[in-house]
């Protein structure tokens, strides 16, 4: 648990991600872009469950995210709990209920690619997000180009970054 708290800091978050209750782990963040990335890198590592709550916060926020209390904090809670259920292991829920679900749908289908993506996906993704070149990439890997061509279309790469941009948007568009 300690791990994933450190390998997780992230300078972006407003409170960084502290263990609530059991293995269960909460951080606070007002940047759609932010979320998005550490839900992706928590699928990523397949064994979360991800509850992202959407709304006000009291203020001003303590110094650790356990202490924190408001309705984000409620909704994320629940989210968590379906998301234990959900195909995808994420789970939106928010103020404005319609808002939350389309942002949710977003997430959902991001997550199914990240997690039906093989080693080699992650592999060659990772590194395509870094911006190497698939040059770049076929040298670090030890792989043609055209391998690296055929990795990043079975992993979905191009359908990751489409999506991780409407799901920004969606996210955003909820917290309104």
């Amino acid at each position: 648990m300690s791990d994933i708290l450190t390998e997780l800091h992230d300078p972006r978050l407003l409170r960084p991600f502290d263990r609530t209750a059991g293995d269960e782990v909460q951080a606070v963040a007002d940047s759609p872009g932010v979320v998005v990335d550490l839900a992706l890198e928590l699928l990523r590592r397949e064994r979360w469950s991800i509850g992202i709550g959407i709304g006000p916060v009291e203020t001003p926020l303590p110094k650790q995210t356990r202490a924190g209390r408001g309705p984000a904090f409620e909704f994320a809670r629940r989210a968590v709990e379906r998301a234990k259920s959900s195909v995808g292991q994420i789970a939106v829920d928010g103020v404005e209920a319609a808002a939350a679900e389309d942002a949710d749908a977003a997430l959902t289908l991001l997550a199914v690619v990240v997690l039906r993506r093989s080693p080699q996906g992650h592999d060659a993704v990772a590194l395509a997000r870094t911006g190497a070149t698939q040059a770049q990439i076929a040298d670090e890997l030890g792989i043609s180009k055209q391998a690296v061509s055929q990795r990043l279309a079975a992993a979905a790469w191009r359908a990751e970054i489409a999506g991780c941009a409407l799901a920004q948007r969606l996210l955003e568009r909820a917290d309104r």
